[in-house]
């Protein structure tokens, strides 16, 4: 019985996204959007600190923020 509720989920989902018109549009929008947020903002304001550091000086590195961040 799940196996059917399943399959009726899926058929009705795909059968929406397929009669969209306007939807899309606001999709491709929210796609856009969610690039930009992740990928272009996260290359430009967010730079990888521990890139070029071993796993021990990220382990001190990470211990040493958190306990200055939970005792300011």
């Amino acid at each position: 019985m799940s196996n059917t509720l399943l399959v009726r989920i899926w058929t009705f989902y795909r059968d929406g996204f397929r009669e969209m018109t306007l939807g899309r549009t606001l999709w491709a929008i929210i796609l856009i959007k969610l690039f930009i947020m992740f990928f272009i903002l996260k290359l430009f304001f967010f730079p990888s600190f521990l890139k070029e550091k071993t796993p021990q000086e990220k382990q001190q590195y990470v211990g040493e923020e958190l306990i200055k961040r939970a005792n300011p």
